[in-house]
């Protein structure tokens, strides 16, 4: 099969007939063989009954429906795993990502050789309350993954070879990071393309200010795990140790000056009236409780068996 769409999909029953005909339209002008997943991340409206009404009309149309909303990336790790096409194309379903732009993304897989594909909305119909956010947090994402050739880390529109989501893992919120992710697993053929952003039609947005807080820390857990996330003893060891033997030099240089004093007949006092005895001990404590946090971390494995557990309903 040629191409795999995924769309995950939130409370979008009034786009999907127009948007699975947009496709449709684009695919059999190109003479593609296809499927497009429709991920249902627990839609409260008939999201889910338009689906299975899109798959009786059309065979190529095929759907996951979840029991409660779990977020977009839990709906892209399960469209990734039942995708199997060549070229897997993800779009939001809310009819922001033209479906005209497939042919070009999937050339530039398969004839320029690029891993990954991912959109640059250049021109936005966003509020300023988005657009800004959204250049200070892409510039965040380029200096920390290194990845200076994307301009937006969170377009929905991108284009994957298949070897790339059989090998990559999006749990919580990190598909905003998926290039990151890419790079991480030894996909470094990461590409852009400009591509074309519409006004939405229908609904409003799914998502509130609070993603772009979320996704610093989500940036910031990836490049720990990235960095350190094999061996946390490297960073936790390393400090504790650090602080240990900083705080153990204080207390001796503390302990010192009074066994010196009291050598020499000097006045002295006791080292627990000094505020530098209390700086060392606070600081031996850290650096011990930092070396155990590394140790517990080189025990423990970062990969939970429940990690990418979604109950699903129903599948068609």
């Amino acid at each position: 099969m040629d191409i795999s769409v995924i769309v995950p999909l939130y409370n979008e029953a009034e786009s999907l007939p127009e948007l699975h005909a947009w496709i449709k339209r684009v695919m059999d002008a190109n003479g593609f063989s296809y499927e497009v997943i429709y991920v249902n991340d627990g839609s409260t409206d008939t999201s889910w009954q338009v689906i299975e009404q899109l798959a009786h009309e059309h065979k190529e149309a095929k759907g996951i429906r979840f029991r409660r909303n779990y977020g977009k990336s839990p709906a892209l790790y399960c469209g990734f795993h039942r995708a199997v096409g060549d070229v897997v194309i993800t779009m939001d379903a809310d009819l922001q990502d033209s479906p005209d732009e497939i042919p070009e993304l999937r050339r530039m897989v398969v004839e320029d050789g690029y891993d990954l594909v991912s959109g640059y909305k250049q021109k936005r119909y966003d509020p300023m309350s988005k657009t800004i956010p959204t250049k200070l947090f892409n510039a965040t994402a380029r200096c920390v993954s290194g990845i200076h050739n994307l301009h937006d880390f969170n377009c929905g529109l991108k284009a994957y070879r298949r070897d790339v989501v059989k090998n990559i893992e999006v749990y919580g919120e990190m598909h905003r990071y998926i290039p990151y992710l890419a790079k991480n697993a030894g996909f470094t053929r990461i590409g852009e393309k400009v591509v074309h952003h519409q006004a939405r039609k229908y609904g409003k947005t799914k998502f509130g200010l609070d993603r772009f807080v979320n996704g610093y820390l989500d940036l910031l857990t990836l490049w720990f795990l990235s960095r350190f996330g094999k061996q946390p003893m490297h960073v936790f060891g390393l400090w504790g140790s650090v602080m240990f033997m900083l705080g153990l030099a204080a207390t001796i240089a503390v302990g010192a000056m009074k066994l010196y004093a009291m050598a020499s007949g000097h006045a002295y006092r006791l080292v627990t009236d000094s505020p530098y005895f209390f700086i060392a001990l606070t600081m031996m404590l850290l650096g011990t409780q930092l070396f155990v946090a590394g140790f517990l971390g080189e025990l423990i494995s970062r990969n939970s068996q429940l990690r990418n557990d979604y109950q699903i309903a129903e599948e068609i």
